[in-house]
C-alpha cells in the first residue's frame, strides 16, 4: 500500500499544524501523515522513518506549496534527499498545488453572490515568476465568477493595500478576502482589524487537489512499460 505524505511549509502559528493534519486526513488516503519543511514536527525525515517502521516501503509526497518558489525549487528536493536516504523507502514527489485551474475552482467556489471584490491574499515572493503565477490565478478566477478578482501579496503591503481597495466600496464588506493560506499563519494576523470580509485558509477544501496529485503519482510509479 502507497504511504500519503504531505508536506507543508510549516508555521509558528499555534494550530497551524493542527491545519495541515485536517487537511491530510481529510484525504480518506490510508495511510497518511503530515510534514513540515520547518518550525513544526514532524519533518519529511521523520515522518518517512515513522513509515518505514510500520513496514511501508513507499510514500508519495504532495508539497502544499502553491509556487514554483525557492522552498519549492530548493527546500522540497533537499528534504526528499535527505528522508530517502534516513528512511530508504522509496519516495515519489508530485507537483504541488500550484496556481492552476483547479485552484482556481477552489477560490471560485469560496466567491459569493453579493460580493463586489475578490482579493486574493497571497504570501508573495522574491520570485517575480512566482508573484506573476498568482497574478495569472486571479485572471483564471475571474474568468470562472465574473467578479473582480486582484491579489495583495501579504509581505508587499497586502494590508495597506486591502484597506485602500475597501475604500472604493461603499459597503466594504463585500470585498472578499480569500487567503492563499493552506492553514493559519502569522500573516494572516495582519489583516485583524481590515473592514473586507476575510475567509478562512483553504484548509479542507483541498483535499480533493491532493488526492488528485497523489493518484496520478501513484499511477505513474506503477506503470508497467511492456517492450513492443
Amino acid at each position: 500500500m502507497t504511504a500519503l505524505i504531505t508536506l507543508s511549509h510549516g508555521s509558528r502559528k499555534p494550530g497551524a499544524a493542527a491545519g495541515i493534519e485536517r487537511l491530510t486526513q481529510a484525504t480518506g488516503v490510508r495511510p497518511a501523515r503530515a510534514a513540515h519543511l520547518e518550525f513544526n514536527e514532524p519533518d519529511l525525515t521523520t515522518a518517512a522513518l515513522e513509515f518505514a517502521q510500520l513496514g511501508e516501503t513507499d510514500a508519495i509526497v504532495v508539497p502544499l506549496l502553491f509556487t514554483q518558489g525557492y522552498h519549492q525549487r530548493v527546500d522540497v528536493p533537499r528534504a526528499l534527499a535527505d528522508a530517502s536516504q534516513a528512511s530508504h523507502l522509496s519516495l515519489h514527489l508530485t507537483a504541488g498545488l500550484g496556481t492552476g485551474e483547479d485552484i482556481a475552482r477552489v477560490l471560485a467556489s469560496r466567491t459569493l453572490p453579493g460580493d463586489s471584490h475578490v482579493v486574493i491574499y497571497s504570501v508573495g515572493s522574491s520570485d517575480t515568476a512566482a508573484n506573476d503565477a498568482i497574478r495569472e490565478l486571479a485572471h483564471r478566477t475571474f474568468a470562472l465568477t465574473g467578479v473582480p478578482t486582484t491579489v495583495e501579496f501579504a509581505t508587499r503591503g497586502g494590508r495597506e493595500g486591502i484597506v485602500s481597495l475597501c475604500r472604493e466600496y461603499p459597503d466594504p464588506a463585500r470585498v472578499r478576502v480569500i487567503p492563499l493560506f493552506v492553514a493559519e499563519g502569522l500573516l494572516l494576523d495582519r489583516l485583524a482589524g481590515v473592514p473586507a470580509t476575510v475567509d478562512r485558509p483553504l484548509g479542507t477544501d483541498l483535499a480533493g487537489l491532493v488526492v488528485d496529485r497523489f493518484r496520478q503519482a501513484r499511477n505513474a510509479a506503477q506503470e508497467v512499460f511492456v517492450p513492443c
